[in-house]
């Protein structure tokens, strides 16, 4: 036995484990027992009977066992090797697409074979395609497993057979006692959990008895005794990044009310109580020594650049620079034309950098902001660019925080970070897509939230429609309805730029050809990706100003467009957006007093998933609402986007699937952060790989 810990103790000390191995398992972050240990299974295989032909179900994975009768190459829409196998039940065909002539010599009629696969039943016929086939010597029923068979995440190369080996050897070490159980003991006992050593052994090797669909489902107390201590850690790591945060130094700034209020009477409209009461809680942060981490969401269209405007005025009024970073040159340039109308009648500097500017303005640009001349900065990801060089950046305000990446953010804020006196710029991260109140709690833990939850008065509810494209003509007359007597704008939003024959979209390109053909009296304009940026300004700029009554463009203008006489959106095969991305497009429309409309012009057939997302947009306008539905259909992976950031890579719990857990972690992380230092820290290490990444920076 050896006082080491797991974690220190080598893959390469198991039988199998060569420099090869090793190398593959290091790819999918195995480097030692611990980390073998915690690999658990993806699911598991009932191999431990044999059912009879005739009881087979379709859809049922099951292994059988019987004898060759004869097997046959035969030809229909697909070549296929097709080998009938019998038991004293029946007949089954084992199917293949992909075979060799060694295989069709292989299945030799008298031959007994065991296969395992999913069954298939068409009219009287049953059959498995692909299956595993093992050859028997003999008529004797083979040994059979007497416990469920677990099948692994793997990598190329690295079979399940390889990982069956050397998880048996790893698993001995969990009667050894070296799995150090961090959970208290009285915690455990009050949930009522099994041991670590024991969980991980369960799921690893279970017994014959143990329920599959609980397993499967996440339900069983196994799975929610791994859930539970993966969650701890990853709330201890959130607190730990907050706490540390708070532990850093920014510049206090001076929240002078008559300059706020100045500026408030010069709006054309009131602040909503929503607005009012989020615009405090960014004040009282600014005031302190230590930097500001706050979340702010908001619907659609509830005033959340207005907010972001009131929190860099007083930066900028204290001589010191505050930067707004869009995702895109649309929504930067709009808030670059905002930002000046409101900052420059009092004496504010407000600058513009994106990455397609010409030279020269960017120069300038980039020196105003060097000198700390131009106090406002509103730019895309052009602001956090080597040549940028902040002069005492105090407020970084992040809109559509989902688009930019962690390191992307972190990039930003390090460059803000002042050197010569180890000042921290204050951080306000911005979202329209309303973040289901699960994730809110455990992915954004470190920052502190606020939330708008309540649109300008006169805003009017958007009702929304789900039409087949098969309808297309009553749209087109819809649209001229709209544009000729109600005297309306239309945006016609499309998910492609050019016709694709592999995906049956509608392109913008060609949708804008077929309007300006069937709508002759109507001005239409054209913005996708692709255009240069002075030609989507001048498109936009037409759009706005009322020269062009529709507007034919690709999913650009999900954010930042603001035209209140627009009323009507058609929005063209809808079933390949996510609902999120729905709610903002939708949002284009319903910015004025006027009744506005919502099409939804889907090409069928539909996916279940496709069907559930357009029936949620036809029933609410609710963000908060749409955010929970879009939870339960996609997961919590796709809602945050963390399969392409890589924010929150959670080994094994399932935010939708354990958020009844969450109470209980979070009446409880304190405790420990408070009373079990040395367990928080070891918490983290064990299940929270890239702790300080996922700080939201």
């Amino acid at each position: 036995m050896t006082s080491m810990k797991l974690s220190q103790i080598s893959v390469e000390t198991l039988k199998g484990v060569g420099a090869k191995v090793a190398e593959k398992l290091s790819n999918i972050g195995i480097t030692s027992i611990e980390d073998l240990l915690f690999h658990l299974p993806s699911r598991y295989q009932d191999r431990s009977r044999i059912h009879p032909i005739i009881d087979l179900l379709h859809g049922q994975t099951a292994q059988v066992f019987g004898v060759i009768e004869n097997a046959n190459i035969v030809f229909g829409k697909k070549r296929s090797l097709v080998c009938k196998i019998s038991d004293e039940s029946g007949l089954l065909d084992i199917r293949l697409f992909f075979f060799s002539m060694a295989q069709k010599k292989a299945f030799i009629p008298g031959q007994y074979v065991q296969c395992y696969g999913q069954v298939s039943r068409a009219g009287r016929g049953i059959s498995m395609i692909h299956p595993e086939i093992k050859y028997l010597k003999n008529q004797s029923i083979p040994k059979l497993e007497n416990g469920l068979q677990a099948v692994y995440p793997t990598t190329q190369g690295l079979h399940q057979k390889t990982f069956h080996s050397i998880v048996k050897q790893a698993v001995q070490y969990l009667d050894t006692g070296y799995v150090k159980e961090l959970l208290p003991e009285k915690l455990l006992q009050k949930l009522n959990f099994p041991s670590l050593a024991k969980a991980l052994h369960l799921l690893h090797q279970p017994p014959l008895n143990i329920s599959l669909e609980d397993i499967h489902s996440g339900e069983h107390p196994l799975i929610q005794r791994l859930a539970f201590e993966e969650l701890m850690a990853q709330q201890l790591t959130m607190l730990h990044l907050k706490l540390a945060r708070k532990s850093l130094k920014a510049q206090s700034i001076d929240i002078n009310q008559n300059v706020i209020s100045q500026f408030i009477q010069q709006l054309p409209f009131q602040l909503t109580n929503a607005q009012n009461k989020v615009i405090k809680e960014i004040q009282n942060d600014l005031i302190q020594p230590s930097p500001m981490s706050r979340l702010l969401q908001g619907d659609v269209g509830c005033g959340k650049t207005l907010v972001a405007a009131l929190s860099m005025l007083p930066v900028a009024k204290q001589g010191l620079q505050a930067v707004i970073m869009a995702p895109t040159e649309i929504l930067a340039e709009q808030h670059g034309i905002s930002f000046k109308n409101w900052f420059e009648p009092l004496g504010i500097k407000v600058v513009l950098l994106v990455s397609k500017m010409k030279i020269k303005e960017q120069r300038e640009t980039l020196e105003s902001i060097e000198s700390g001349d131009a106090k406002i900065i509103v730019g895309t990801h052009a602001v956090f660019q080597k040549r940028v060089s902040f002069n005492q950046l105090s407020l970084v305000v992040i809109d559509e925080q989902h688009r930019f990446g962690v390191e992307q953010r972190k990039t930003l804020l390090d460059k803000a970070l002042d050197s010569s006196n180890n000042l921290t710029p204050h951080q306000l991260v911005m979202t329209a897509t309303p973040i289901p109140r699960t994730l809110a709690q455990t992915a954004y833990a470190d920052l502190d939230l606020s939330i708008i939850d309540e649109l300008p008065p006169g805003r009017k509810p958007i009702e929304t429609s789900v039409i087949s494209d098969l309808n297309r003509e009553k749209v087109i007359e819809r649209i001229r309805s709209a544009c000729l007597k109600d005297n309306r704008q239309v945006y016609w939003v499309c998910t492609l730029i050019e016709e694709s024959e592999e995906i049956p979209s509608q392109a913008a390109e060609n949708a804008f050809e077929l309007l300006k053909e069937q709508l002759t009296k109507l001005k239409i304009g054209l913005i996708h990706g692709r255009l240069k940026p002075a030609e989507k300004k001048l498109q936009m700029d037409a759009f706005k100003s009322g020269e062009l009554d529709i507007l034919v463009a690709t999913t650009v203008i999900e954010v930042g467009v603001d035209v209140p006489n627009a009323s009507l959106m058609i929005i063209e095969n809808p079933e390949r957006l996510g609902l999120s991305q729905l709610h903002q497009l939708r949002g284009r429309v319903g910015r004025g007093d006027k009744a506005s409309f919502c099409l939804l012009m889907y090409h069928a057939p539909l996916s279940k998933n496709a069907k559930q997302r357009l029936q949620v947009m036809r029933e609410t306008n609710d963000g908060f609402i749409i955010a929970e539905k879009d939870l339960e259909i996609r997961g919590a992976g796709e809602v945050l986007g963390t399969r392409q950031t890589g924010e929150m890579l959670f080994r094994f719990a399932d935010l939708l699937r354990d958020r009844k857990l969450l109470p209980l972690v979070q009446q409880n992380v304190t405790s420990i952060a408070e009373n079990h230092p040395q367990i928080a820290v070891e918490l983290r290490k064990r299940w929270v790989k890239t702790g300080e990444q996922l700080s939201h920076v």
